[in-house]
């Protein structure tokens, strides 16, 4: 039955052309966002996923800097202490040469007397942006450790914890005073070689631990690394659009716009038909 007031097959036919006109829109979007999820009423649930691992991904960016920081910082103070454990090495050699009784002990002493004061200004010097860790005070304000932010840990929905990394200061400010040395007589030389050997094995130990917080900085460093683009993936494979496949539903859609303007066009001629009804 033909109707004048009412076009059943024009509103069918527009319904669909608006139906294909939104998706046509949507993939549109997708093609210049790149993103599929790229609003909360996309999919509220899989955006709110996407939004809270973000945040971690930024967290970790600072993360990052907190270690390459802190790395930084403990490289400084073990190249001193290295530097610090040959010097000391060097001083046990005119130790044990002063042991001797033809020797010029006054020219020993003053030599020892140097590298004493180089051990020293190593020591002042082994500090980065403020912080020493081969001094008492590792900042100036009391400290005797380093802090570092090494990661940031989420337990279900009951928040963020944050994780560290304590570096514990060598403190050579003050087990190294190399003032009990003293190679005056070939019999305090003598006294003195165990004395040194004290002083060595301590910047060895001091130098060893150094080294070991280092590597762990470095390694979390590198861990924290691939954990922030295995979160940049996870993210890409919730709300990134696959291009391939939007491209030809594009397509698609652009052949169903045509069809269903035409379609539309047929339904609202399809009165005019009735015309003919009237004619003589």
């Amino acid at each position: 039955m033909s109707r004048i007031l009412t076009n059943n097959s024009a509103m069918v036919a527009l319904q669909t052309l608006k139906s294909v006109n939104n998706n046509l829109s949507k993939t549109q979007d997708m093609i210049s966002t790149g993103k599929e999820i790229g609003k909360a009423k996309d999919n509220s649930a899989i955006w709110a996923i996407s939004k809270v691992m973000e945040s971690d991904v930024s967290g970790f960016k600072a993360v990052s800097k907190s270690l390459a920081l802190g790395e930084s910082t403990v490289a400084v103070a073990s190249a001193g202490a290295e530097q610090i454990t040959d010097i000391l090495k060097d001083i046990k050699e005119r130790i044990v040469t002063a042991t001797g009784e033809n020797v010029d002990h006054a020219k020993i002493t003053a030599e020892i007397a140097e590298m004493t004061a180089q051990v020293n200004g190593i020591i002042e010097a082994s500090q980065f942006n403020g912080t020493n860790l081969l001094k008492a005070d590792v900042d100036g304000n009391g400290a005797t450790n380093l802090t570092v932010t090494s990661s940031i840990d989420r337990s279900g929905s009951s928040g963020v914890t944050r994780a560290d990394i304590t570096v514990a200061s060598a403190d050579f400010e003050t087990a190294l005073d190399l003032s009990d040395i003293d190679v005056s007589t070939s019999g305090d030389a003598d006294n003195s070689i165990a004395l040194i050997e004290a002083h060595i094995q301590t910047a060895v130990n001091g130098a060893a631990a150094l080294g070991a917080s280092a590597k762990r900085i470095s390694d979390q460093g590198d861990f924290v690394s691939k954990l922030t683009d295995a979160m940049k993936s996870g993210i890409g494979a919730l709300v990134d659009a696959d291009m391939e496949e939007t491209s030809a539903r594009l397509q698609a859609l652009q052949v169903q716009q045509q069809l269903s303007t035409q379609s539309l066009s047929i339904a609202n001629q399809a009165p005019q038909a009735l015309l003919s009804l009237f004619r003589g």
